[in-house]
């Protein structure tokens, strides 16, 4: 590699540094080197709550802090795979996930609920996230009806996910499926709004054959119309 692509190496990875820096568990009080530093609170965090993908702790900023896990093989976070049942519907199954695909879906909190900033990454791989706090709702309160505007229902005869509330969201233009949307999964603010503080999400399919179908269309038209019913209505001079 040349002098000068060195240089541009170099200037893009402290470029990448400022967005994303490096930050040790120490910095929170925790014990980097234990055998499970997170088990445990520490004089700044108390933990609040935690899943699959990370834990979660109260600062004293009255702030969460979200600590998302890697596994073996680099995967963190969930995302969406997508196959065709035997009855030409798409079928969504949680899976692990990457860095990019979390990342992408931290923003796309942001954008729809609770504020959300990513604030570095561990030596470790831990991925670090702050949120504004809120008061946690009622465990198996019906979130049907308070669910982002933004979200539009999939007609059931195209869909078949693993997670509550299946919902498309035209995210940078692309469509999304996002969904896991129980209320374990959102906050009230202090302005007394309901913001969804976690999902599942993945880009829409492209590559499934069931896509040249009526699915394909009913995505066009809800692009324009998310009200557009599963099939197409007919003009009276096709009729």
């Amino acid at each position: 590699m040349s002098g000068g692509a060195w240089a541009r190496f170099g200037a893009a990875l402290r470029e990448f540094r400022r967005c994303l820096p490096l930050i040790g568990l120490d910095v929170f009080g925790f014990d980097a080197a234990g055998d499970a530093p997170l088990d445990v609170n520490t004089v700044h965090l108390f933990r609040v709550g935690g899943g699959v993908e990370a834990l979660a702790f109260e600062g004293p900023d009255r702030s969460i802090y979200k600590f998302y896990f890697f596994r073996e093989g680099g995967e963190i976070g969930a995302t969406f795979h997508f196959a065709e049942s035997d009855e030409h519907e798409i079928k969504a199954t949680a899976v692990p996930g990457s860095y990019r695909l979390l990342l992408l879906k931290l923003l796309l909190i942001h954008e729809i609920g609770m504020p959300t900033e990513i604030i570095g990454v561990t030596p470790e791989g831990i991925l670090l996230v702050k949120q504004t706090l809120g008061n946690v709702l009622p465990h198996g309160m019906n979130m049907a009806e308070e669910l982002p505007k933004q979200l539009i229902p999939i007609p059931s005869r195209f869909l078949r996910a693993d997670r509550d509330h299946p919902r498309i969201i035209f995210f940078d233009d692309e469509p999304w499926l996002i969904a896991d949307l129980h209320a374990r999964n959102f906050a009230q603010c202090v302005d007394g709004k309901l913001r969804v503080i976690d999902l599942v999400a993945a880009p829409w399919p492209s590559q499934l054959r069931t896509q040249r179908s009526l699915i394909t269309d009913w995505v066009k038209r809800a692009r324009e119309n998310p009200t557009a019913p599963a099939l197409p209505t007919a003009h009276d001079d096709e009729l």
